[in-house]
């Protein structure tokens, strides 16, 4: 397939009208289609529908230490709860503390601690002149709100196939005091599907941070989530890593079952070292007397340990795999070989993402949204929402029927193809 930028202007201008003609026959259609957020369909909630059962009116609602989970106590979550979530991180349950149902919640709680009370006794964030953050691009839009929301100021870390800049990371880190964290998304990463490499995660554990309160912010949420039996990417355990470079301090990990059981009640979960999780305490007896153990306990019973979790998972790759490839094996037909946008094929996780030319993202997303598609907007994979070169676009295909899938992605290439012949055909004039 001949490139658009090698083709001459009279074939652009009648290509443009062809796409023209087919992109206000898709408006016609009436559309109402949701690609915007990486949310579970409904077959994959369903697939957690046991989990209802497992607790009722006659059920021993003891955990294995003699607590009621009905009452109140046990601010850090129940024994079992602990080592379920500590098998699926890859940590001693002594390492963790169990939250609520949200671990993005977790990640805000200790941000702001951090910001109002400082870090294991350090000077609050809020009485500093600057904070930063590091923020690996393209990343998670909902990190860089957190950051966002308390005025931190975020630096853009381009993201590679092995992991963030390193080299920008080290020079940075130890370089400047102001910069307190970096957010990581570290297996099949948010949007790129890109695992670290294990050199990534050794340089990472071996940083020499100028702020004895910089910690890195791993957010572990796509450990278990898997498109294939093979292959299936791997990744080091940053704790583990951390206190064999003698840095044992420096990591926070959060993870949660959220999109593998049910996302609006799952359990969430923090490892840590003792003296981060000590510190973290401190803050944790005041703000509750203990979350919610019922609902922990359902998810021990259900799962009963990281193999239910990987039977389950097995399970969400098969509703899942099918509407990857759907997608994918759509642009590599409409879209290979035309030279105006490139995508990854990630093995796991819930996105893939898409780099259009340069200053088309917008209008191809606001293009598909007039024709009844709506997508997450261009720009929310960086901080502040401003993709310096409005090239990137986050594609979810999770929550759509396949039918509906498919649909949507004939309308998203309809949308590349028609952006990029007016932005060649502009150069041209």
């Amino acid at each position: 397939m001949t490139a658009y930028k090698d083709r001459s202007r009279e074939e652009l201008l009648q290509i443009r009208d062809e796409l023209t003609e087919a992109y206000e026959a898709f408006c016609k259609k009436g559309l109402k289609l949701d690609m915007s957020r990486g949310k579970p369909s409904a077959e994959q909630l369903d697939l957690s529908m046991g989990m209802m059962c497992v607790l009722d009116n006659f059920t021993d609602l003891k955990c294995e230490d003699g607590i009621d989970c009905r009452n109140y106590g046990v601010m850090d979550g129940i024994p079992e709860a602990k080592r379920l979530l500590g098998e699926l991180i890859e940590v001693p349950a002594d390492n963790i503390i169990i939250y609520g149902n949200s671990s993005l919640n977790v990640m805000f709680d200790v941000v702001c601690h951090s910001y109002t009370h400082g870090v294991m006794g350090m000077t609050p964030w809020c009485r500093l002149d600057k904070v930063k953050f590091l923020c690996p691009v393209p990343g998670y839009d909902r990190h860089f709100a957190i950051t966002e929301f308390f005025g931190i100021e975020m630096i853009n870390v381009p993201m590679t196939p092995d992991g963030p800049d390193m080299d920008m990371v080290e020079k940075l880190v130890s370089e400047d005091e102001a910069v307190k964290g970096i957010w990581c998304v570290p297996k099949y990463s948010n949007p790129q599907g890109y695992t670290y490499s294990d050199e990534t995660v050794r340089r990472f554990a071996r940083l020499k941070p100028a702020a004895k309160d910089f910690r890195i912010y791993w957010d572990n949420a796509y450990n278990v989530h898997h498109l294939y039996d093979e292959p299936q990417d791997v990744i080091l355990e940053l704790l583990h890593e951390c206190e064999m470079a003698g840095n044992p301090d420096m990591v926070y990990k959060f993870s949660s079952t959220s999109k593998i059981s049910f996302p609006g009640s799952g359990v969430a979960a923090l490892s840590a070292s003792k003296a981060n999780l000590d510190d973290l305490r401190k803050q944790l007896k005041i703000q509750t007397i203990g979350h919610d153990k019922v609902n922990q306990l359902r998810h021990v019973r259900y799962f009963k340990s990281i193999d239910g979790i990987q039977k389950q998972m097995k399970k969400h790759a098969q509703i899942m795999r099918p509407k990857f490839e759907a997608v994918l094996d759509m642009l590599e037909k409409e879209l290979g070989g035309l030279e105006i946008g490139t995508w990854t094929r990630p093995h796991g996780g819930y996105f893939i993402s898409f780099d259009a030319m340069e200053g088309c993202a917008k209008a191809i997303v606001a293009k598909a949204k007039a024709a009844g598609v709506v997508m997450t907007g261009a720009g929310a994979t960086y901080p502040y929402g401003k993709d310096p070169h409005d090239s990137n676009i986050r594609i979810a295909p999770s929550y759509p029927p396949i039918e509906e899938l498919i649909q949507a992605t004939e309308l998203f290439v309809l949308c590349v193809k028609l952006v990029s012949v007016e932005k060649i055909l502009e150069g041209m004039a």
